[in-house]
């Protein structure tokens, strides 16, 4: 019902045209997908950080795990690649982040991680096709490049507006081009 209601605008003229529909479809759809797009430009910018400790808190961790592990082992066990050992007894393995106990397979360690929140929202650019976030993502995906194309039937090709448009578009690609190429 939503939809039908914006596809029955007409122009000044009274005629439906592609210019005019793909206005239409524009603006409503980007009126739909507003707080997504909020969503997706916070989390992209917190994810820019993600090498960082950036809004990170620092959490403490104790696991059991088998006794006697590498640690090659313990690292894929505990989700910390590359672990290495800072130093390493018959009874313990010292690392970086924490420590673990040859002999009673306990390990202590500390990560930094972003706030559950903000967590879950850095989640949606990450989402791969084992999760159903994957189905908003190509959604949200194809909804930008149809936002690209469509922008170009903002303004009336014979307009000032409309040719400046096309230099800035210019522009905009060999940008986008130096900086893939550089």
């Amino acid at each position: 019902m939503i939809f039908t209601l914006f596809l029955q605008q007409k122009n000044m003229a009274g005629k439906v045209t592609i210019h005019n529909r793909m206005r239409i479809w524009h603006r409503y759809l980007g009126f739909f997908l507003a707080g997504i797009m909020a969503v997706y430009a916070l989390s992209g910018i917190v994810l820019i950080f993600r090498d960082t400790n950036f809004l990170k808190q620092e959490k403490q961790i104790e696991k059991s795990l088998a006794p006697g592990l590498k640690a090659e082992a313990v690292g894929q066990a505990i989700r910390i690649r590359d672990l290495k050992p800072e130093t390493e007894t018959e009874e313990l393995l010292q690392f970086k982040q924490g420590s673990y106990n040859k002999l009673t397979g306990l390990v202590i360690y500390k990560v930094r991680s972003l706030p559950k929140g903000i967590e879950k929202l850095t989640q949606l650019h990450k989402a791969s096709t084992k999760q159903p976030l994957f189905y908003l993502n190509v959604f949200f995906g194809l909804s930008l490049f149809f936002f690209v194309v469509s922008s170009f039937w903002m303004f009336l090709p014979n307009t000032t507006i409309f040719k400046k448009g096309l230099y800035f578009t210019l522009a905009g690609i060999v940008v986008t081009i130096l900086l893939l190429v550089i």
